[in-house]
This record gives structure tokens, C-alpha cells and sequence, in this order.
């Protein structure tokens, strides 16, 4: 054989590395179709991951602040339960007070600072009373006992506080006992 290639061998061999380099760019390019995909799978996962972070933190979150008003929450009813069993020593020291007409001077000078204090104390822990001969009649404030007819006051308005209503912010410790004049 002579070494002199036929056309035909010629063009095979021409071919072929055009073949080749078609080949390579097939490759690359499903090389990079397959780490598009895999950037895209990993994207998809941080977000996934962004958003249970996310959602765990919110629920923290919530939670923190559900304790907390649920503390303050104890901490009020606590307060409201304590100045509810002390009522009545201040009842008892208020109508004191009333009948010490006769009573010597230093006794009345005793109980009024004894009641100042309790009075103190209520407001250092928020509490405050309510209800005063005059005001309007309120069923949310007031436990009507007893109802008049008179002249000298005008529709639904109290006319006798027979105990009178401490609340603590906006919770009702103790309803008002009232008398109102001129209801229905």
C-alpha cells in the first residue's frame, strides 16, 4: 500500500475532530445546564431554610411576648386578690372614723394616720376608689341595693354609698354598694 490517502480516509479523518469539539460542547454545555440546576436546587433550599428561620424567630417572638403579658397578668390578679382581703380593714378603720365623734383627740389623730397609710399604700400599688354620693349610676361600677324617690337628686344618680368600689387600673376589685335616686 502506498501512503497516499484516499479522499475518502482524507475526509473521514477530517470528520471526525470536527465531530469531537461538538461532542466537548455538548458536554460543557449539559455540564452547565447540570450546575445551573444544582445552583437552583441550592437557592431553593437556603430559601427554605431563610424561611424556617424566619418562622422560628416569629414564634420567639410570640411567645416572649405572650409570657410576658401572662406574667403582668398573674402579677395584677396577685395584687387585685391581696387588696381584696385588705378591703375590709379599711372599711372597718373608714367607718372607725365616722363614729369617733366623742373619742378623745389622740385616738382620732391614731386611726386617720393608720388610714393614711393604707390609702398610701393603695396608691403606690394603683388602686383607687370610686364612687361618691352625686355620681352617675353605673350597673359596670355599681351594685344598686336600694333605690328612693327624692328631689334633691336628679335621675339615676347615687344618693347613699354604703361601700365603696376600689378597682385596679381598669379591673373591678369590688363593686361599689349604692343607693340610687329616682330609677325605674
Amino acid at each position: 500500500m502506498s501512503e497516499e490517502k484516499t479522499t475518502e480516509e482524507i475526509l473521514e479523518e477530517e470528520k471526525v475532530p470536527e465531530e469531537a469539539p461538538k461532542e466537548k460542547k455538548e458536554k460543557k454545555k449539559s455540564k452547565k445546564d447540570k450546575n445551573a440546576e444544582k445552583l437552583e436546587e441550592l437557592e431553593t433550599a437556603l430559601s427554605e431554610e431563610k424561611d424556617k428561620r424566619m418562622r422560628l424567630a416569629a414564634e420567639y417572638d410570640n411567645y416572649r411576648k405572650r409570657t410576658s403579658a401572662e406574667k403582668l397578668g398573674i402579677y395584677a390578679d396577685a395584687t387585685a386578690k391581696a387588696v381584696e382581703e385588705l378591703l375590709p380593714v379599711a372599711d372597718s378603720l373608714t367607718m372607725a372614723l365616722q363614729s369617733m365623734q366623742d373619742a378623745p383627740e389622740e385616738f382620732k389623730k391614731g386611726f386617720e394616720l393608720v388610714s393614711n397609710q393604707l390609702k398610701t399604700s393603695f396608691d403606690k400599688l394603683g388602686v383607687e376608689a370610686f364612687c361618691e354620693v352625686g355620681d352617675d349610676f353605673d350597673p359596670n361600677l355599681h351594685n344598686a341595693i336600694g333605690k328612693i324617690e327624692s328631689e334633691d337628686f336628679e335621675e339615676n344618680k347615687i344618693s347613699a354609698v354604703y361601700q365603696k368600689g376600689y378597682k385596679l387600673k381598669d379591673k373591678i376589685i369590688r363593686h361599689a354598694m349604692v343607693q340610687v335616686a329616682n330609677c325605674d
